[in-house]
């Protein structure tokens, strides 16, 4: 959450962002600009990748600042296409639109949410894994994590659904493991920011990967691959996902090789703007998956349904294995094979 009283002006959250060109002196000005409430360039600019957040020394949260200004202007071209969106999650939200799906699983086991995502967009056969056998699954626009809405113009949504939807899963009475990262992000930070209790345990998915492997070790056939790691936007927020991350790599037997879009320098997949500026987004993605090939990598690795859908053209393109996260575990316990190309 913006706080202006960690704010020094150094301008190190524009100056180091890779998609404007701000100098410290125009960096500066944006950022008074914001903080006074006015309208700046980089409103039209940012493609809500988080990042700013990183490069920011003292923990001010920039983004925050940004994505509530890209709301109040309305303007900026990711809130204009956004807006059906935006449109079709408030009615799901307020519970004017489709119902929720639920598929009953065994009392003792977790509830696997997936977020408001359709199932049809994780990888066939998700449903069916080992790794998921006998937990209760859920999943619909009324479970929304709310915290993805600042890629479309709508920051408001944390502050104003937050307590209904953690409601909506506490009401299912079980623990929830999250197949997405920014639904772990509104239980496990956005919540608390926001006075909301959590009255259930949570778990993130590639913790909840991890502890299965390692339950499963024996089952485990090393991969002896190389690949790359696409991490979405909300890796940002969660810092220590890639300890847990790093934690699955080694008990599935991958290595990371090093890469000069990884960690702080990572790219966005571009999702926010695929819509608003298509050019820009095809040189980010080309440049990303080029990126990952020079480095040696067997595929990418990803963790977040639009960055697969986003990547799916220029990883095959270029001829690089794409592979969701679940997918490679799947791959380890051999249910599926690794990909031909």
């Amino acid at each position: 959450m913006w706080d202006a009283s960690k704010c020094d002006l150094c301008g190190d959250c524009l100056v180091n962002c890779r998609y404007v060109d701000y100098d410290k002196d125009r960096a500066v000005t944006e950022l008074k600009l914001l903080m006074d409430g006015k309208e700046a360039d980089i409103l039209n600019s940012c493609i809500t990748c988080i990042s700013c957040n990183d490069y920011c020394p003292t923990g001010a949260d920039p983004s925050n600042l940004i994505f509530k200004m890209q709301e109040k202007v309305g303007t900026c071209p990711i809130v204009v296409t956004a807006k059906p969106f935006i449109d079709m999650m408030t009615k799901g939200l307020e519970e004017e639109g489709k119902p929720a799906e639920l598929i009953p699983g065994d009392p003792e086991k977790p509830v696997l949410s997936f977020d408001s995502f359709e199932f049809s967009q994780f990888p066939e056969g998700t449903l069916e894994s080992a790794l998921f056998k006998g937990m209760t699954v859920v999943r619909g626009m009324q479970y929304f994590s709310l915290v993805g809405a600042v890629h479309m113009g709508a920051e408001s949504f944390s502050e104003r659904y937050a307590r209904k939807v953690i409601d909506r899963l506490a009401s299912l009475g079980k623990d929830i493991v999250y197949i997405h990262n920014e639904g772990y992000t509104l239980a496990h930070l956005k919540a608390a920011e926001l006075g909301v209790p959590v009255p259930f345990k949570y778990t993130h998915l590639f913790e909840y990967l991890r502890d299965y492997l390692k339950d499963h070790s024996d089952s485990i056939t090393k991969l002896g691959k190389k690949v790359a790691f696409q991490a979405n936007c909300a890796t940002r927020w969660l810092h220590e996902q890639e300890t847990w991350l790093d934690e699955i790599f080694q008990l599935v037997g991958v290595e990371r090789p090093q890469r000069h879009y990884e960690g702080i320098n990572a790219l966005c997949c571009t999702g926010p703007i695929v819509f608003s500026n298509k050019k820009l987004a095809v040189d980010i993605q080309v440049k990303n998956v080029r990126d990952a090939i020079d480095s040696g990598a067997d595929a990418m690795i990803t963790i977040c349904p639009i960055c697969n859908a986003v990547l799916k053209r220029p990883t095959s393109q270029l001829g690089l294995p794409k592979i969701f996260i679940t997918d490679l575990c799947r791959m380890a316990i051999g249910e599926i094979p690794w990909p031909e190309n």
